[in-house]
């Protein structure tokens, strides 16, 4: 029998009585008994580390204690409970909080308690946690383990010391002996001096003392010498020529493995390809073979060089000297154009010659050679795209550990630069063919072709799937709703966005595309866009809340057919800002350059400079590759460009080298102080016709008519064609070339009269109106006479009809900063006004001062509408933004169309709910509180399917933007720089964890065979779904050690599952950076070639781009030596972003089923990595060695 534990019961008692008073945690919990089902409430009190409990509060006496010390605390699932009892207490039982205390042996039973509140529940875990000295243990065996570590170097260091002293005293004593030998000898010689005096060079006894002092003057020296060694091998100088080569043995294997691939290539393509060729039956012409390999054997040879003097190098190692091999190199690297320009050609010349089956077969033939690696053709094609920018990254590798002083520091330098200018060339020639391939792929897929995609200037800005409403006659929008099932499906249009035109075409049942008859190609420059309808407009107001304000109209007006108007539906405001921002755009830069072309061709005195010439007659402006800050807040109002690539770009990466408020700052400056703020070279162009009026404004920055809030604007009026005030127009209303008449800027003579109109004599609808100056005696009726005119039309301006005598005049003598107001101020009218050469001079700075304020509009519109996440996530900057457009409202001189502008952006900047259409991820969450989640068994494939892919494209639409800047997911405070990524890697786990999880859960094979089936066919589904994020996910699961093991399971799945998942996991395979995805993404549902990406929606993988992202990131600085911006780097991740939040943007149209969702975010189904390991074991033992 054991005997009691015996204690110091007083001592206990006490302690209890402190831990009433003073406990650390206390108050009520339930504790289980012995019983399996029977819970009893006691209060527990803690005190340090000993947890003690009473049977009521107001008890003196505990009950009993534990000792805490050492032991765990961890929550535990709720018991199953019966479906008996009412519905309260089975949802009174769910919320409570179980948890359980380990301690740690086997002689002791854990403690099981639960609480009311998850809050309280969480508060006794961490005390337990704290009581029980764990994180003191840890510590204590940390410590422990470092001390017994450097006892360890302690007793080396002794014995090492002890055998350095007895060396010492044993040299001592053996100099010592020496010594006396020495001297004993000595004395000999002296006594045997004068018999043996002769003999005394050659005694072996004064040799020998010879040889031990010579040993010892070379010991010092080499001792010496050992340290000054020691010494160079530490110093930062040996660091970095060790450094540097290790850079240079890399570049060796890497040359050595490129060669390699161009021998594989050469000798394993190229050559039997020739041959075959040549045969009787060939599979393929020489033209061909010519035409896809171009001269990558010419590149082979050069590199074989390259390779021999490299390897000659190695062998006089240390003294590495590189620079005159790539002297060598750098005039024959011109032979990369060829390829680079090519390379694309070259790939799809390869697609259409494996059309042939034996073509196809042979090639299937060689890429099977051992040597290939299982490599395919187009792999080895690709190896000489990256070979020029892999040296340009060695050699600034090994400039960074090249000392200045060294013999091989400028070469490297020059090498350096003459790579780089090779490489800017070949981007530019990759660049402008890029445009025409895009181009002519979505050409390719119309099927009566479009001629105007052939035209090089036509560049391709976005595409996607918008919804026509049907009209009726007068423009009014037809009774339809926009949840109607028709009007979807039949007005559904596939639309394309281009830089002068806008495609609309249907899509067919086989995925072909057709052009619309009418409609179906819109010239911009014809078109008007209104965002809105107007107030006064009944129907087009009930069209407004009938839509959900989704709908923008597109007016035509064709120069030789009636005009009609287009009305467009979007998925989402989002989207519908995003549109009317691009076609904005498009419709700026295309009325500023016609204008422009207009003005320097009719005015006979003024010749378009070359450089203008050529940015007009062609989409592209000047691109920077690297400038300074304030340069780029230059350009981002520069009223010279006007370019959506560089908003985009600017806008996406503005936070790597400067802040929202200074930008802010800038368009402010730019709108108060005009003159100041604008750049000189970017005022040049508004007075280049007028050479003796170039400098008579830039005057002292202190002159009132500078600043905008005491100038007063010079006359400037507005046509009446400009009525619909409401209606934001954004081109000409006619075409430049056919209706040069309706631009009459000529002055009109003294002599002229004017014709006076009454308020109801309108003007035709297709008939422009002019201005002419008007006798001050009839500036009066003027006023009376046009209601409808703006509050900054001067009274001595009135309407004409054009035919007057100011009509006959031979010349336009107005000046391009008159054409380019009009271009870019007078937006809102259907025709530009005109000036007299009296006003011309002051007008001047009245249209600087309007151009600047519809550039700053610009730049708002388009940061408020596609950047919403800026003012989100940054109530100042909006609270700025606002102040500064209420500010702009307030301006008296402010033109009708700038005031509808300013509103507009208000409106956008103001609403709470931009994103109200579209599922938020705590929405998912609140969804899993389903009184019954369903089971594996009960779920069809689809339904998974679905709901798998709501989910992700739901987390993957919530990462903002600016995640994507500065690797933050590879810091080490990931999760507060990059929370959103964090939790898109976070649920990709938890998703291919409950796919390897329900697996296992199976005891038997056949179920775990069906099991794998159906998640297969669940991926199959979300690959047709487009959402290849999922497909991945299970995938990854599958190929799990704990499944990919179970070979009897495995054996049980049908063949035609594994060859679906083998194709799948080809699919998303990591090889060669994502190389079948991202080829899928390049084609829709019928294999087609989109220009930029599959058809949204689409969940895509996003490791794939944060591996771009990384690459772009290590690969190139953000800041050039100089401290200049690398723009170039910025447009390259903005690309990247843009392809991202293109997918983000459009949702999928899917039903939420509450209960699959709770099924698929229940974490209580997940089985950690080692259990499920263990349960695998468990299912099929290793097999005996």
């Amino acid at each position: 029998m054991q005997k009691s534990v015996r204690y110091n019961e007083g001592h206990a008692l006490y302690l209890a009585f402190l831990a009433r008073k003073e406990g650390t945690k206390r108050g009520f919990l339930s504790k289980k008994a012995a019983e399996a089902s029977r819970w009893h409430e006691k209060w527990f009190a803690l005190y340090q580390n000993v947890l003690f409990y009473f049977e009521g509060e107001q008890s003196g006496r505990p009950a009993g204690m534990y000792l805490l010390e050492g032991c765990s605390c961890e929550r535990t699932p709720a018991p199953p409970r019966t479906s008996a009892g009412p519905a309260g207490a089975r949802d009174a039982l769910d919320k409570q909080y179980y948890f359980t205390v380990l301690f740690g042996h086997e002689g002791q039973k854990p403690l099981e308690l639960r609480c009311e509140e998850e809050q309280a529940g969480k508060e006794w875990m961490e005390a337990i946690h704290q009581a029980s000295y764990a994180d003191i243990l840890i510590e204590r065996e940390v410590l422990m383990q470092k001390y017994i570590h450097l006892v360890q170097i302690v007793e080396t260091e002794k014995i090492a010391a002890n055998q350095l002293r007895h060396q010492l005293e044993d040299q001592d004593t053996e100099i010592e002996r020496l010594k006396s030998e020495i001297v004993a000898l000595n004395k000999t010689k002296e006594r045997m001096r004068p018999y043996q005096s002769h003999q005394e060079d050659e005694d072996p006894d004064i040799k020998k003392i010879k040889k031990v002092q010579s040993f010892m003057r070379g010991w010092l020296c080499r001792r010496k010498w050992k340290t000054i060694v020691q010494d160079y091998i530490c110093s930062p100088h040996a660091e970095s020529m060790r450094k540097r080569n290790q850079i240079v043995f890399t570049m060796v294997e890497a040359e050595t493995e490129y060669v390699h691939q161009l021998y594989i290539l050469v000798n394993g393509f190229l050559r039997p390809l020739r041959m075959a060729a040549s045969s009787k039956k060939p599979p393929i012409s020489h033209d061909d073979v010519s035409s896809i390999f171009l001269n990558s054997e010419t590149i082979m040879f050069l590199h074989e060089i390259f390779h021999q003097g490299l390897k000659a190098r190695l062998a006089n190692w240390p003294t590495l000297v590189l620079a005159d091999l790539f002297d060598i190199l750098l005039p024959m690297l011109n032979i990369y154009q060829e390829f680079v320009r090519n390379h694309q050609y070259s790939l799809q010349v390869l697609a259409n010659c494996k059309q042939n089956r034996d073509f196809d077969k042979l090639l299937k033939q060689y890429e099977a050679n051992p040597a290939c690696e299982g490599r395919m053709l187009e792999t080895f094609l690709t190896y000489p795209m990256f070979q020029i920018p892999r040296y340009i990254i060695t050699l600034h590798e090994l400039l960074a550990h090249t000392p200045h002083e060294h013999v091989e520091r400028k070469s490297l330098e020059f090498a350096k630069s003459k790579l780089e200018e090779l490489s800017r060339v070949m981007h530019d020639e990759v660049s402008d063919t890029e445009n025409i391939r895009k181009n002519l792929a979505i050409e390719r897929m119309i099927v009566e072709g479009c001629d105007i995609l052939l035209d090089t200037s036509q560049t391709f800005i976005r595409q996607g799937s918008l919804i026509q409403v049907p009209s009726v006659e007068r423009g009014k929008l037809s009774k339809v709703r926009l949840g109607s099932l028709s009007l979807k499906k039949e007005g559904e249009r596939q639309c394309f966005l281009f830089t002068k035109h806008f495609l609309i075409c249907t899509r067919s049942s086989g995925g072909k595309l057709h052009l619309l008859k009418t409609g179906g190609v819109l010239s911009l420059i014809e078109c008007t866009l209104i965002e809105e309808p107007d107030a006064s407009d009944d129907d087009s107001k009930g069209s407004g809340h009938m839509f959900g304000h989704l709908d923008f109209k597109i007016v035509v007006e064709p120069p030789d057919a009636a005009p009609f108007t287009v009305v467009l539906l979007a998925p989402s405001r989002q989207e519908k800002a995003a549109w009317m921002s691009d076609i904005s755009q498009c419709v700026d830069n295309i009325r500023c350059n016609g204008l422009m072309t207009i003005v320097f061709e009719e005015n006979s005195k003024v010749t378009v400079p070359h450089m203008i010439n050529k940015t007009l007659n062609s989409c592209k402006v000047p691109q920077i590759r690297y400038a300074s800050v304030e340069r780029l807040l230059e350009r981002l109002t520069d009223l010279r460009f006007l370019s959506i690539d560089f908003l985009n770009t600017f806008l996406h990466t503005y936070r790597i080298f400067t802040t929202a408020a200074v930008v802010l700052a800038k368009l402010s400056d730019i709108y108060k102080r005009p003159f100041t703020s604008i750049p000189v070279r970017s005022l040049e162009l508004f007075f280049a016709a007028s050479p003796n009026n170039r400098g008579e404004h830039m005057v002292d920055g202190k002159s009132p008519r500078l600043c905008r809030k005491f100038s007063s604007p010079p006359p400037l009026a507005v046509s009446r064609t400009s009525s619909p005030v409401r209606a934001r127009k954004l081109s000409l209303t006619s075409s430049l070339n056919s209706r040069i008449g309706a631009l009459d800027l000529t002055t009109s003579s003294s002599s002229s009269s004017p014709t006076s109109h009454s308020p109801t004599a309108s003007p035709p609808p297709h008939t422009a109106a002019v201005l002419e100056s008007a006798p001050a005696d009839r500036a009066g009726d003027s006023t009376e006479l046009s209601p409808c005119r703006s509050p900054s039309t001067p009274r001595h301006l009135r309407y004409r009809q054009p035919g007057g005598q100011a009509a006959d005049s031979p010349h336009c003598s107005v000046s391009p900063a008159s054409a380019f107001a009009i271009a870019t101020a007078a937006a809102g009218h259907g025709s530009p006004p005109g000036f007299n050469n009296t006003e011309r001079t002051c007008d001047k700075e009245f249209i600087i001062r309007r151009t600047a304020t519809n550039r700053v509009l610009n730049v708002l519109r388009h940061w408020v509408s596609k950047h919403a996440q800026d003012f989100e996530l940054n109530n100042e900057l909006k609270m700025n933004v606002l102040n500064l457009l209420e500010e702009v409202l307030r301006d008296p001189d402010l033109l009708p169309q700038e005031r509808k502008a300013t509103a507009n952006i208000l409106r956008a900047l103001s609403q709470d709910d931009q994103d109200d259409i579209h599922l938020k991820l705590e929405d998912i969450i609140q969804m899993t509180d389903c009184p019954k989640a369903e089971c594996f068994e009960t779920l069809s494939a689809m339904e998974l399917a679905e709901q798998i892919t709501l989910l992700d494209h739901v987390v993957f639409r919530s990462i903002p933007y600016e995640e994507f800047l500065g690797q933050g997911w590879m810091k080490l405070d990931k999760n507060e720089r990059t929370p959103y990524i964090m939790k898109t890697s976070q649920h990709f786990n938890e998703m291919s964890n409950l796919v390897a999880s329900q697996i296992m859960n199976y005891a038997d094979i056949s179920s775990r065979a069906n099991a794998i089936e159906k998640w297969v066919a669940v991926a199959d589904i979300c690959r047709c779904l487009h959402n290849y994020n999922g497909v991945l996910e299970i995938t990854a699961a599958l190929n799990r050690s704990a499944i990919y093991r179970l070979k009897k399971t495995w054996a049980k799945v049908s063949k035609q599952t594994k060859a679906l998942m083998e194709k799948l996991q080809k699919t998303v395979s990591s090889e060669g950076r994502f190389k079948n995805l991202r080829e899928t993404l390049k084609k829709n549902k019928n294999h087609s070639s989109w220009p930029c990406s599959c058809n949204p929606p689409a969940v895509p993988y996003l490791g794939m781009y944060l591996t771009d992202l990384a690459f772009i990131e290590e690969g190139t600085p953000n800041f050039t030596e100089e401290g200049l911006v690398n723009f170039s780097k910025m447009r390259m991740i903005s690309h990247i972003i843009r392809e991202i939040r293109q997918f983000q943007q459009t949702a999928y149209r899917i039903d939420q089923q509450p209960k699959v969702i709770q099924y698929l975010l229940d974490k209580a189904l997940i089985i950690d990595e080692d259990t499920l390991y263990e349960l695998s074991l468990k299912i099929e033992p290793r097999l005996p060695a």
